[in-house]
């Protein structure tokens, strides 16, 4: 009898109550968030106590879990209040932090005794030593830098019985795991403490500098070839076997600022993926429409970053995008009359008649139509609907969800 394998969670970001409760219908194990302080990411929305409480009832109820990054590097100043702000997650049941500091770690562990720790990617476990040393300071779970390759991943696993947790899909810091001053720099905005400002995603010229002189001159080339310092996007979608097989406990996807429709459709996608291997390893063949699915959410090149090898030139993002995006998040499905066939929904992007609009939802479930009625709140017939966010009611050909998404092809 074949040995079914052991499936691992499915991670997603959720920079918003919305996105928490998006990721766990389309399929994620547990979601990371951010609280109002000690975390990267200043400007992903980030929870209050009492969103936390309503997120942690929501995944409880749905067998998923919640946990909270709190990974910044912490100076004399940040470390006021820590243990209070970790008691509170313990008594709220967050089911574990993310953190990097070593003193936010011990502040943790001495003043809320119960709370799981995690180590974040931002400490650079990149070894099995020190993966046993996290475990003996208490940890459960470490995080590995994203510089880890698979060869090494299968050698720290053989050695250690602490959770491994890695990135699978999203942005790739061009740093290592994370630590820059670079924001710091350009823009006075502390990237290791929730502020960067991803200067290295800004366009750069090449000047060529006279030592004698001290005079600049712009190289020559064609100016649309501006030069970044940054990586494309990490996508691990056809090695989905390598990383079961590693016994990765928990996949991790990037993107805690990102649309519901970023986290919809990725969270599906690995889903599937994960699901159709663990559930038959024998039997199993890459379905190509998974990566096409994430290809209508990506917004730059998609490569393995450094699982196989150290990333090549092809793996840096430079020049003209070499494939563009064709897909627009057109709207979510409110509410569904099976009587009627009417849809109604709450409009992100324009669209209207005559348009072909693509309804997906769990379960990697897509149906496709021509828009032929639409309807205002008030029940007056419209061509478009062009306002953010308004409500409308669509004829469908199909029977669609709550909760399920709408895209247009641009």
């Amino acid at each position: 009898m074949q040995t079914k394998l052991k499936k691992p969670e499915v991670l997603a970001p959720a920079g918003t109550l919305e996105k928490l409760k998006t990721a766990i219908h389309y399929g994620a194990d547990a979601v990371y968030i951010g609280g109002n302080a000690y975390g990267l990411r200043s400007r992903a929305g980030n929870f209050t106590y009492d969103e936390m409480r309503e997120g942690v009832a929501f995944a409880n109820a749905h067998g998923a879990k919640v946990y909270v990054a709190a990974n910044m590097v912490t100076h004399e100043e940040d470390a006021k209040g820590a243990g209070d702000f970790f008691q509170t997650l313990r008594d709220i049941g967050i089911h574990a932090v993310i953190v990097s500091d070593p003193a936010l770690i011990e502040i943790c562990a001495t003043e809320a005794p119960g709370l799981p720790i995690h180590l974040s990617t931002q400490a650079s476990a990149t070894n099995y030593e020190t993966l046993n040393f996290w475990k003996q300071e208490g940890l459960e779970r470490v995080v590995l830098a994203r510089e880890v390759g698979m060869n090494e991943i299968n050698e720290i696993r053989q050695n250690t019985d602490v959770e491994i947790e890695v990135f699978i899909h999203g942005a790739m810091c061009i740093s290592y795991s994370g630590r820059c001053v670079l924001s710091n720099h350009m823009s006075m905005r502390d990237a290791n403490r929730g502020g960067c400002s991803q200067s290295c995603r800004w366009k750069y010229d090449l000047f060529e500098m006279d030592e004698p002189m001290g005079k600049t001159s712009l190289l020559a080339g064609d100016p649309e070839e501006a030069f970044s310092m940054s990586a494309v996007d990490m996508s691990m979608i056809r090695h989905i076997p390598d990383l079961v097989e590693a016994g990765v406990d928990s996949l991790k996807i990037e993107g805690r600022m990102k649309s519901i429709h970023y986290v919809s459709t990725v969270s599906n996608v690995y889903r599937q993926a994960i699901d159709a291997y663990c559930n038959d390893p024998e039997n199993y063949q890459f379905n190509p429409e998974w990566e096409d699915e994430l290809w209508k959410v990506a917004q730059r090149e998609l490569a393995t970053g450094f699982y196989y090898g150290t990333p090549e030139e092809e793996q840096q993002l430079f020049g003209k995008r070499r494939k563009i995006p064709v897909y627009t998040f057109a709207g979510q499905v409110l509410a569904y009359d099976a009587d009627t066939q009417i849809a109604t929904i709450q409009q992100r992007n324009s669209f209207g008649v005559g348009d072909e609009i693509e309804f997906y939802g769990p379960q990697f479930k897509h149906v496709y139509q021509h828009v032929k009625e639409m309807w205002d709140e008030a029940g007056n017939p419209i061509n478009v609907a062009p306002h953010p966010m308004m409500v409308l009611k669509v004829k469908v050909d199909h029977p669609v969800a709550p909760l399920d998404m709408i895209r247009k092809r641009k």
